[in-house]
């Protein structure tokens, strides 16, 4: 038996979230209710200036993983944080979750931990201003071969795939699980990472990878037929299994010339933050164990309704007790 489960590699982010007024917005130059990108000196600042917070570890992959060693498994995360307090927040806190944070943080290290501090106004609006840091000069100097030889599944994020040192990060880790029996699949995690690369992320698909996780959007990014069904059949004949999300209208799973389409209870979200993440914990959760395709789909389903009904990226509730409820363990 391998010592891990699963294995994600991705962008190790704190989030950082404070109470803000809309006068403090304003004083600090803070746009409300968007997402913006802020360098190294904009980021001190904006850290420095809020006053309680809460904080948390996260990350898409990242989020994954504590899903799924939510759900019993060993898990493992490779990820980069600095030596520094956010840094040794976040390691101390993946390991309290009992994922195996494999890499230490990085003494001296280039750039500060990466973070995603989070103003709360009293109308509930979250403004966002995210410092990408360390964790995307990840490199396959962080990747121990031996970390991924042990693990069952190996799973890629694919916002780190917008640097050279990344893919070669992602290269490494897939190569060395897959030489030792293992599988890897990547999570496409945004159009936009596509379009940045779209060959080198087709040929990743294509020669390394044995699933891949995706929305509509995508999906229909990698190849661009303007089609999803034509996209979809191109993926499949790409990589042996892949998985396309479709929001309220359920997910589709091709694997080795078998479709499986699984509907969804359509809900209102309350925070739709961390939706795929969680998805995809249950689906690897399913994969793993396994379980049938649709039987995965289904897992997957139920953790991204969880996580949607409440605010935050992670469930709330123990997912297995969810699972027996429906019927999907005994």
């Amino acid at each position: 038996m391998k010592k891990y489960q699963v294995v994600g590699i991705g962008n190790a982010v704190v989030d950082v979230i404070t109470q803000s007024s809309d006068s403090f917005l304003t004083e600090m130059g803070i746009e409300k209710g968007i997402m913006q990108l802020v360098e190294t000196e904009r980021s001190e600042q904006l850290f420095a200036a809020m006053g309680a917070r809460v904080q948390t570890p996260g990350g898409s992959v990242a989020n994954t993983i504590a899903g799924i060693g939510s759900l019993g498994l060993a898990t493992g995360f490779i990820g980069r944080v600095r030596d520094d307090e956010l840094g040794h927040f976040y390691a101390d806190a993946m390991t309290k979750e009992g994922i195996d944070f494999v890499n230490a943080p990085v003494a001296g290290g280039e750039l500060p931990t990466s973070r995603s501090m989070i103003f709360v106004s009293p109308d509930g609006e979250r403004s966002m201003n995210t410092y990408l840091g360390i964790s995307a000069e990840l490199g396959p100097e962080d990747v121990d071969e031996t970390v991924a030889a042990g693990a069952e599944v190996v799973f890629l994020e694919g916002y780190l795939f917008d640097k050279d040192k990344g893919k070669d990060a992602f290269i490494r880790t897939a190569r060395a699980c897959r030489a030792a029996g293992g599988r890897a699949g990547i999570a496409i995690s945004d159009p936009f990472c596509v379009e940045r690369h779209r060959a080198d992320f087709v040929n990743l698909i294509e020669n390394e990878m044995d699933f891949v996780i995706g929305n509509e959007a995508e999906i229909r990014s990698l190849y661009q037929d303007n089609d999803l069904e034509a996209d979809l059949a191109r993926v499949a004949a790409a990589c042996p299994l892949v998985v396309c999300t479709r929001s309220g209208d359920g997910v589709s799973i091709l694997h080795e010339g078998q479709r499986t389409d699984i509907g969804v209870t359509k809900i209102t979200p309350v925070d739709a933050t961390g939706a795929g993440d969680q998805f995809a914990a249950g689906f690897l959760f399913g994969l793993v164990s396994g379980r049938d395709m649709e039987t995965c789909g289904k897992m997957g389903n139920l953790c991204a309704a969880e996580v949607i009904s409440h605010v935050g990226p992670r469930p709330e509730v123990p997912m297995m007790q969810v699972f027996r409820r429906e019927g999907l363990v005994v």
